[in-house]
């Protein structure tokens, strides 16, 4: 608490953060290589669509595309390294029988090639803007705010008393009495105050260039996440079986492999000792019943009939009926979404009040489920002790997992403490 009261305000902090120094050094660095990769750029494809008319101009075009994507390597590089942005490479070109011709012309296709020879283009002005009023703020803004020291100790570069403003041969005017000086040097604090949020805006700039025309383009973005999303509902699925052959393993498997033992006992006994015998088929009949239950909650798990016959509703509220703490339900949807979006919704809930009921200690918890726009929305809250989090490996982290498979969002509100509230959004499809 000490340490938060002798903190400086952020706008006194800024001049002397790292980052203001690295926003600056990244603007400044940016207009030399920028006149670098627009000459280059701009020769080279001005000579290769000159030579066009020849076969030489394909070459020297797919080589100047390939320098352009060299250059936005390393402007990600760059970004990564000064603006903290970490942009994906875009994705690589291959020809599709790997010879020179082949690589030349997926090159003249990418589209990503043509936006790093945008991205060389267009940043040379913006680079002269940013360079241009970056320097002017850092240097007018320390030079003012310095002034009162470096005219005290290097007079001869001040005028004969001060600052020299104007002269004309008759008329001078000189900064060097206590007032002007003062206010010589507020003028350069604002100016050292305001310059690193005027490069903080500079920079957010060449972060959306960098990212916008140096990244993946938004179809090969796609294509990554939903491969990412199959691998992640294949894993889920092939956890699921995992678990259901489990629980038939060591649960109704084991207890019908143990009534049939007994049932061929008793079959044995029945001539011999039929009082034996009726007792061994009472505890198998017990058996049986045990494995019946087992198989019915088997069977809920992996899709209760109750959501197929009646919907969220009543089957988020049989959940609530059977967790630890008193669950209030709401749902108000105009419709029924469809079933696999339905069932992700249900298994949601499900594992969240599981939690409640487990690791939360609370007392009392609460269920939302409505319809916003295009997405349906899941609301689990509990008045437990808080500190729920998407660690690595945890329930949650599944959760997020499998809602985002089917481009959806799950959000932890979970202070220490409590209470918490889990928001899960799902696309709404009917």
């Amino acid at each position: 608490m000490a340490t938060d009261r002798l903190r400086l305000p952020a706008a006194i902090r800024a001049p002397f953060e790292a980052r203001t120094w690295r926003e600056f050094g990244y603007l400044v660095l940016g207009l030399p290589l920028s006149c670098l990769y627009f000459s280059l750029s701009v020769a080279l494809v001005s000579a290769g669509a000159g030579l066009l008319v020849t076969f030489l101009g394909i070459p020297v075009l797919a080589g100047a595309l390939a320098m352009c994507r060299g250059f936005g390597a390393v402007e990600r590089a760059r970004a990564r390294g000064l603006l903290g942005l970490d942009v994906a490479a875009p994705e690589p070109v291959r020809g599709r029988t790997g010879g020179a011709l082949s690589w030349m012309g997926a090159m003249l296709k990418s589209g990503a090639s043509w936006r790093h020879l945008l991205y060389a283009i267009l940043h040379l002005p913006w680079a002269i803007f940013a360079f241009t009023v970056s320097v002017t703020f850092w240097v007018y803004g320390w030079a003012l705010f310095t002034y009162p020291l470096w005219q005290w100790v290097f007079p001869m570069y001040a005028g004969q008393d001060g600052l020299q403003l104007y002269g004309d041969g008759t008329h001078t005017f000189y900064l060097d009495s206590p007032f002007e000086l003062a206010v010589t040097s507020g003028v350069g604090l604002l100016f050292v105050l305001a310059g690193p949020w005027i490069f903080r805006g500079l920079a957010a700039v060449d972060r959306v260039m960098v990212a916008g025309l140096l990244g993946p383009s938004r179809l090969a973005t796609r294509v990554t996440e939903l491969e990412t999303d199959r691998g992640v509902v294949v894993d889920t699925a092939a956890a699921d079986l995992r678990r259901i052959e489990r629980d038939l393993h060591d649960g109704a498997q084991a207890r019908l492999a143990a009534v049939a033992i007994d049932l061929g006992l008793a079959k044995e006994k029945l001539a011999r000792d039929p009082q034996a015998a009726a007792r061994m088929v009472e505890e198998a009949h017990g058996e049986v019943k045990t494995a019946l239950q087992e198989l019915r909650d088997l069977a809920r798990g992996i899709h209760p009939a109750i959501l197929t016959d009646r919907g969220l509703d009543a089957a988020l509220s049989a959940i609530a009926s059977r967790c630890a703490v008193p669950v209030s339900v709401e749902v108000d949807l105009p419709a029924r979404p469809v079933p696999a979006i339905e069932g992700i919704a249900y298994f949601t809930v499900s594992e969240l009040l599981q939690n409640v009921s487990k690791h939360a200690g609370a007392r009392r918890a609460w269920v939302d489920v409505w319809r916003a726009g295009d997405r349906l929305m899941l609301q689990v809250r509990d008045d437990g002790r808080g500190g729920a989090d998407v660690e690595a490996g945890g329930g949650l982290a599944g959760l997020v997992g499998r809602v985002g498979a089917v481009d959806g969002v799950l959000a932890v509100d979970s202070p220490a403490g409590g209470p918490t509230t889990i928001t899960a959004e799902l696309p709404w499809r009917t």
